[in-house]
């Protein structure tokens, strides 16, 4: 399996950076994973909709031109549907049962994705309906990549 997280913004917190270390090197077991960076737009206060829009919108162009063909593409937005690890780990499971063999993550910058990507999103994934910073979302899903996985092979994992 070929995993890929899209991700707006740099992760800047050296302790962030050696947690997404240790998960892909974890992971290094599983799957092929890459984990690619895409510019942020900087974002002033007070953003009417138009301004938003157009962020969104660059932002969403990076992210589409990074997606590898025939992807299968799970964005994480705060409406998109809540599973269980053990949901999700079937449907990751199920994925590959039926040939997919690429899968991409997307997490969005600060004010969210492009009705773009979301157009391009096969499935949308929520963690909650509370807003995490973005470096911390990479490692909550890093994690729970890892976590399916070992639930997919009946391995032992602390709950």
């Amino acid at each position: 399996m070929n995993i890929t997280i899209i991700a707006v913004g740099k992760m800047k917190e050296k302790y962030m950076v050696e947690g997404l270390k240790e998960y892909s090197k974890r992971l290094s077991r599983y799957c092929n994973l890459k984990i690619l960076e895409v510019a942020d737009e900087k974002t002033p206060d007070n953003l009417g909709r138009r301004e938003m829009d157009i962020i969104r919108g660059k932002e969403g162009q990076r992210i589409l031109s990074k997606i590898p063909p025939k992807s299968y593409v799970i964005s994480l937005v705060i409406d998109g549907k809540q599973l269980s690890s053990e949901e999700l780990s079937e449907r990751m499971d199920q994925l590959m049962i039926d040939g997919i063999n690429h899968i991409t993550f997307i997490i969005g910058g600060s004010i969210g994705l492009s009705q773009e990507v979301m157009d391009r999103s096969n499935f949308r994934l929520s963690f909650s309906k509370m807003t995490f910073p973005h470096q911390l979302m990479r490692m909550m899903l890093l994690e729970q990549i890892y976590r399916g996985f070992k639930i997919m092979r009946g391995e032992p994992y602390h709950k």
